[in-house]
């Protein structure tokens, strides 16, 4: 019988699906290459076209994309221009075009939701996250695959389009646990703000352990880099004297938020601090990781390969990276087979097994 899906892999994340479509090889017991080979053709002037080279007609079509990826860079006039998440996204919709109705299905696979911080508006400002998803469906999207949004409740701009928000929680604890001795009786999850609560709730509940929070105080009265600078870090939870700490956050940009709590939570006297973050970018801030870490501040920084990570960032040793492919090819496999997403959600007793916690 003939294949009917296929996986469209951009280049700013083409490791990450030649895992996944071995990945789908190995659960579907074949050695079909699920990838459709593509051009990614780019001018001088900055203009670009997608050229697909492979039949997609009537197949199911798994377009993957790192929108974060800002290693992509190409020739423009004379100089190198590193492409952004606008550029990412834009490649997306040529992918659309050039598919030109003759898929059977398209699904969005984008780890990182497009614009995503940018999902809500107080004042006069863009709503660039749910234009985003608005485009998506007009170009006949029926499908998005996305992890660990910033905020879910964005997916209210699409009310009739299918919208998959996973969370890769298991799959980092399977990794920390494989790791890390810890005295899961005396362990605690830290928000480092108010918004990122859900999330440690969760990871709470997972390890049937208790849930702290920060709540950034800020000046409303300026404006640094975009948003009010903070004044201080209000603690509300309970006491953290000598235990074990997992900060959470769904993505980390300079870390400078996160190295405030790590003092704190220091002057405190926590005894050992790990931080879990779903997307990571480092738009700056590795060297104050690298000196907390050297000063004993912090014990592992734990994050996925949803995104982009620079080689010499892997290759530090407070740095761990923990591989989603798996856990995304089984998404594709199972949502191209209309099977059950639930096995894939609900690992809490898997978890709990490792641990020995009932």
């Amino acid at each position: 019988m003939k294949e009917q899906m296929g996986i469209i892999v951009l280049n700013n994340c083409y490791d990450f699906g030649k895992q996944i479509n071995q990945h789908l090889q190995r659960i579907n017991k074949n050695n079909i290459d699920y990838i459709i080979p593509l051009d990614e053709v780019r001018f001088n002037n900055g203009e670009a076209k997608i050229v697909i080279k492979k039949t997609i007609r009537a197949k199911d079509v798994y377009i993957i994309s790192d929108i974060a990826n800002h290693s992509c860079s190409y020739k423009m006039f004379d100089y190198s221009n590193h492409m952004g998440p606008d550029e990412h996204f834009q490649d997306i919709k040529r992918v659309i075009s050039a598919i030109g109705g003759n898929a059977s299905k398209i699904t969005v696979v984008m780890p990182l939701l497009y614009a995503s911080r940018q999902h809500k508006r107080k004042g006069r400002e863009s709503l660039d996250c749910a234009i985003a998803l608005q485009e998506l469906e007009r170009l006949g999207v029926k499908t998005i695959i996305t992890f660990d949004a910033h905020d879910p409740n964005v997916q209210n701009a699409i009310p009739c389009l299918s919208f998959e928000n996973f969370y890769p929680t298991h799959i980092i604890l399977d990794k920390f646990i494989e790791n890390e001795k810890v005295d899961y009786d005396n362990l605690l999850i830290i928000s480092p703000d108010t918004g990122a609560m859900d999330r440690a709730r969760y990871y709470a509940d997972m390890l049937n352990c208790d849930a702290g929070m920060f709540y950034k105080r800020r000046n409303l009265s300026k404006i640094v880099d975009g948003k009010n600078p903070v004044v201080a870090h209000e603690y509300i939870g309970p006491d953290m004297i000598n235990k074990d700490i997992i900060v959470v956050d769904d993505m980390v940009a300079s870390g400078g938020s996160i190295l405030d709590v790590v003092n704190e939570l220091n002057n405190r006297k926590a005894r050992s601090i790990y931080i879990f973050s779903t997307f990571t970018f480092f738009t700056n801030g590795v060297k104050d990781f690298e000196a907390v870490y050297k000063k004993g501040k912090i014990n592992k920084f734990y994050t996925t390969n949803l995104s982009y990570i620079p080689e010499h960032v892997k290759q530090k040793e407070w740095f761990v990276e923990v591989d989603c492919s798996y856990f995304t090819a089984e998404i594709i496999n199972t949502l191209n087979k209309h099977g059950s997403l639930s096995p894939l959600l609900d690992r809490k007793s898997d978890i709990l097994n490792k641990i020995n916690r009932d």
